[in-house]
């Protein structure tokens, strides 16, 4: 399958179009980026580890029954997907204290739920993707209700299966960003899912092993993500 022209650049992916309208290529790039693209950098590596690592925990997913935008893993940075429009919503799921959650309620970080929490941010960078509600995002047509219960219903069922198979790899799930897609009339997964995205945690040492450490300037931060993609045992 062939690249044809670039699409859209993003801060961490290019997607490209193929001569089939309804696939198109995304290629994940190793920049790194952090408050709405205040701070830049570079993370050597993370564009492959993201790239696999989300094909790999699409394909647990599908296995479960979250339909996904993946077609097939190209090369280590490349993957052909399904065109999709996307749901301008970052729909984040919570199952501990952590970042900006914390800092709004006064929380120390790491504190478990009783169970896990659903937001929503409008997507959009001139606004600082601002937190909503499902009212308002019916109020701005951003989605349907059926969209919106669909996408729910996702999200919680992507928590259910990452927090499980993050455990078996002695990793805590604290939070993750997704994003999520119309494809003929019918809501799916897109996105990533990777250390850009989630909160990871070593389980005992609480050690982050995820973008957190770009963010803070906490360093190693090639080393998290290496971490994180050898505790996915992913085949060569």
């Amino acid at each position: 399958m062939e690249k044809k022209e670039l699409l859209y650049e993003g801060k961490a992916k290019k997607v490209f179009t193929t001569k089939d309208q309804d696939v198109l290529i995304v290629s994940y790039k190793d920049d790194a980026t952090a408050f709405n693209g205040l701070k830049k950098g570079t993370i050597v590596g993370k564009g492959a580890i993201n790239n696999r690592m989300t094909n790999y925990i699409f394909k647990k997913l599908e296995e479960k029954g979250v339909p996904t935008h993946l077609i097939e893993e190209l090369n280590d940075r490349e993957t052909a997907v399904k065109k999709v429009e996307i749901v301008p919503l970052e729909v984040i799921v919570r199952n501990f204290s952590a970042g900006s959650f914390a800092k709004k309620m006064g929380m120390e970080e790491g504190v478990k739920f009783s169970r896990p929490t659903l937001e929503f941010s409008y997507k959009n960078d001139d606004l600082g993707d601002p937190f909503i509600n499902q009212y308002y995002a019916l109020a701005l047509d951003l989605a349907t209700e059926e969209e919106i219960e669909a996408i729910t219903k996702y999200a919680f069922l992507v928590n259910e299966v990452m927090q499980e198979y993050f455990a078996s790899l002695n990793i805590e799930l604290i939070d993750f960003k997704i994003e999520f897609g119309r494809y003929h009339g019918k809501i799916i997964l897109a996105d990533e899912v990777s250390p850009d995205t989630c909160r990871l945690w070593d389980k005992d040492t609480h050690e982050k092993l995820d973008k957190d450490r770009f963010r803070r300037d906490l360093g190693n931060v090639e080393d998290a993500y290496q971490e994180v993609f050898k505790r996915l045992g992913i085949e060569s």
